[in-house]
């Protein structure tokens, strides 16, 4: 391995120490690595001035691997562009849970594996999400943890259509509904109730939430489905649908999600053998 990217996550490490250690241990294995901002900062943030930042749009397509430097949400937010370059993304933890992340800030010796190419692959599944207005696409999404439509932050209560291969398994009266993958089994849709899916399970998961009927339970169904959401003509409401916590899209009534497995993959590196029952244990069970 010749050239990594480093992403980190400056509201996490405003001085840049955990990454500018990881580009020093990485030069010493005769690995180049570049640092580029995983996403704009305020104009008014202060970053370090003696370090160099790359645009990370010039520099995924050369890239053999991106390091990205925070929480679960700053690799959610590098996974798309990543993702679409074909360059896989190793985690390390700078944020609070940090459940994605192969390791925490703290291990950083552990990079040198990469320029052994001792590491593996973990690849998992995305959703890609077209939503409709009559016969027009408004919007088309990517995610890797979830596909989210929910009220806003109005106190009120919007009414879901929610069919899988065109056929009705739900109606969320309430706050919303998840979509999610086994990635996503364990972040929103966990705190909603769902179940926890582990990766290599082919599968997607939809959870209501808040919803006000009696009798509301999560559905684990095929990947091969295709979900769709509908918002009724007659309800006078606006939801709005993110992709994995980011910008919102407003539907209004008649609007439909169509949402289906991606045929995108995103890459995870992998530097032990830790199982993902291993993960779940130490982030939710284990005093912090």
């Amino acid at each position: 391995m010749k050239k990594v990217i480093l992403a980190p996550n400056p509201y996490r490490d405003s001085q840049f120490h955990t990454v500018l250690e990881a580009q020093r241990i990485l030069a010493e294995v005769g690995i180049e690595a570049r640092i580029c901002l995983p996403f704009e900062v305020d104009r008014s943030f202060q970053l370090p001035r003696e370090v160099t930042l790359y645009r990370m749009d010039r520099e995924l397509p050369g890239a053999e691997m991106l390091i990205c430097f925070g929480g679960d949400g700053t690799i959610l937010h590098v996974s798309k562009a990543a993702t679409r370059a074909g360059v896989p993304i190793l985690g390390v933890n700078n944020g609070t849970m940090g459940f994605m992340a192969e390791l925490e800030c703290t291990e950083l010796e552990k990079l040198r594996c990469i320029a052994a190419d001792r590491y593996q692959l973990d690849r998992r599944m995305m959703l890609d999400c077209l939503v409709y207005r009559g016969r027009d696409i408004i919007a088309h999404e990517l995610s890797l943890n979830d596909i989210v439509i929910t009220k806003g932050a109005v106190a009120r209560v919007i009414d879901l259509r929610v069919a899988c291969d065109d056929t009705q398994v739900m109606s969320c009266n309430g706050d919303g509904v998840i979509v999610a993958t086994p990635t996503g089994s364990t972040a929103y849709n966990l705190s909603a109730g769902g179940p926890i899916v582990e990766p290599e399970a082919k599968a997607m998961v939809i959870t209501p939430i808040c919803t006000h009927n009696l009798i509301s339970h999560s559905i684990v169904i095929s990947d091969r489905r295709t979900v769709t959401v509908t918002m009724p003509k007659t309800i006078r409401r606006t939801a709005y649908l993110s992709a994995d916590g980011g910008r919102a899209v407003s539907m209004q009534p008649g609007d439909v999600a169509v949402i289906r497995k991606s045929h995108l993959q995103t890459a995870l590196v992998r530097l032990s053998d830790r199982s993902f029952y291993d993960a779940v244990n130490t982030k939710f069970t284990s005093s912090r």
